[in-house]
């Protein structure tokens, strides 16, 4: 595998994490709420599924994670293409359900990954 391609898998995964954090310890937090563009009362009304939407972000980026340190580099690459592609489903639906730019702050860069996976 290409070096650049465990970057962008890299990137990815320290995203999701960081949304992960984000959506289940700061969701209320005034960074948070510009992050995500949602009144605080709305924020605190959201905080139970904000939370369990950040799992699901945790478990990607332990995908992604558990990919780039695999010993079996082919299985490693596989396990790359299957949670790159739920990201950027995730991202699409996101776009299509909650604000069009995850498709770009998401989406894209996992695409770019996935892309360079796939040629690597």
């Amino acid at each position: 595998m290409s070096l650049l391609a465990s970057i962008f898998v890299a990137l990815v995964a320290i995203e999701h994490a960081y949304i992960l954090i984000l959506e289940m310890f700061l969701w209320t937090r005034a960074r948070t709420q510009r992050v995500f563009g949602l009144p605080m009362e709305l924020a605190e009304k959201t905080t139970v599924l904000a939370a369990n939407q950040g799992l699901y972000n945790g478990f990607l980026s332990a995908g992604l994670i558990w990919s780039l340190v695999h010993p079996d580099a082919l299985f490693g690459e596989q396990l790359q293409m299957f949670f790159l592609g739920c990201v950027i489903v995730a991202a699409a639906y996101g776009s299509y359900s909650v604000k069009r730019s995850i498709l770009i702050v998401q989406g894209l860069p996992a695409l770019i990954a996935l892309t360079l996976v796939c040629l690597a």
